[in-house]
């Protein structure tokens, strides 16, 4: 039985690469995200039936290819031109909730505040409302992660915690 961690600090510096894969773990978990890319797939079948309807082709293609292209692009630009992404984040979680800082700022949210908990095999995601977030990058957490993990599933209820591993 592990012993239970009190708190657990560690640094993040959010880079496109980030933001971009918690940018599209978002959107392909929401309902729009998943009608456009059914509707793409849809209508690139739809061509496969009759081949001769090519615009069923490029209408899927630009469907399918449309949100991971401009996600990516923003991600860029967010990440280049926002003041928080770039400097170092310092992260403390404890009992009471989640803490950051960054230079004399320091910004703390309560567990029970927390919306979800997800993860996507890059990053440990803590949703602070549906839209804003924690992005905890696998290679900053390092070999914290599990104790991450752990602090976040004992202090939010576990409908709230979708994490894998």
């Amino acid at each position: 039985m592990r012993a239970e961690v009190d708190m657990i600090e560690f640094d993040v510096k959010i880079e496109a690469q980030d933001l971009y894969n918690y940018m599209m773990a978002h959107a392909y978990n929401s309902a729009s995200g998943l009608i456009g890319s059914c509707f793409g797939a849809l209508m690139i079948v739809i061509f496969g039936l009759d081949p001769g309807q090519w615009i069923f082709l490029v209408c899927g293609v630009i469907l399918l290819l449309y949100l991971p292209v401009s996600l990516k692009l923003k991600s860029k630009q967010i990440a280049l031109t926002n003041p928080s992404f770039q400097k170092t984040l310092h992260y403390t979680l404890d009992e009471e909730g989640i803490a950051v800082s960054q230079g004399e700022t320091t910004e703390r949210q309560a567990w029970t505040d927390m919306y979800k908990a997800t993860a996507t095999g890059k990053s440990v995601i803590v949703y602070t409302t549906k839209v804003s977030a924690a992005i905890f990058p696998n290679r900053d957490l390092g070999e914290q992660r599990a104790s991450v993990v752990e602090m976040i599933s004992t202090h939010m209820p576990p409908g709230k915690v979708k994490i894998r591993g």
